[in-house]
């Protein structure tokens, strides 16, 4: 019985001491963390620039050459016939708009560098090569259009 007691008041005092102690050692070890990242963050500061500004001139080249990507000889199609989307493809051209005849219809993805093709940009590609595609027609009950544009007045 003297044992148990013996042990219960060590864990016991274990436990109040744990508690008392936490706040303390966490802010230690908080303010621990936050010096060596600082002290990391300065020693390594010229190098996050210039890896921040490689990345955000990529992604700008990129924004640019998507842009203007229907200008490029290679491109394939009339200008005009492209429309753009941006996500999750760049553009969807419809082949011969711009002569009253359409030939087809492509999605163009446009990319830059050593650039891949995103999950999703996958799974577009997947799909239209499979003939998952389809046309479909959505007719508005001309009630509700006038109730949603009577919202807005």
């Amino acid at each position: 019985m003297e044992f148990l007691l013996i042990a219960l008041g060590l864990v016991s005092g274990f436990l109040l001491a744990t508690l008392l102690l936490y706040p303390f050692l966490k802010a230690r070890f908080d303010a621990q963390v936050e010096l060596r990242l600082e002290a990391w963050i300065a020693e390594h500061r010229e190098q996050i620039v210039q890896e921040t500004l490689r990345r955000s001139s990529a992604t700008i080249k990129g924004q640019i050459g998507e842009r203007f990507a229907p200008l490029v000889p290679d491109f394939g199609y009339e200008p005009a016939d492209a429309r753009f989307l941006g996500s999750p493809v760049d553009y969807v051209v419809f082949d011969g708009l711009s002569e009253q005849q359409i030939k087809g219809i492509a999605f163009v993805e446009v990319k830059t560098g050593a650039a891949t093709l995103t999950p999703y940009q996958r799974q577009v590609r997947e799909a239209i090569e499979a003939g998952r595609v389809t046309w479909r027609l959505l007719r508005m009950p001309e009630l509700v259009v006038e109730r949603e544009l009577s919202k807005d007045i």
